[in-house]
């Protein structure tokens, strides 16, 4: 059997709509999760949007985190 694999956006009040007419033709679905983003990605995400801080020593830190 010929397949053809579609991604496809749609409204989530439809989704259900969409389930009955996929099961009626017969035809098969499955949903995409978004792949999770490693530790360093999300780092060098933060590095890029500047969320980037530095402290002289312990008692800065503690007072940059605590105000």
């Amino acid at each position: 059997m010929n397949t053809t694999t579609f991604q496809i956006t749609v409204p989530a009040s439809d989704v259900s709509m969409l389930k009955k007419l996929i099961a009626g033709m017969g035809w098969t679905m499955s949903a995409l999760t978004p792949r999770k983003k490693a530790g360093i990605e999300r780092g060098l995400e933060d590095i890029k949007k500047g969320n980037v801080y530095h402290a002289e020593n312990s008692a800065d830190l503690i007072k940059q985190i605590f105000g």
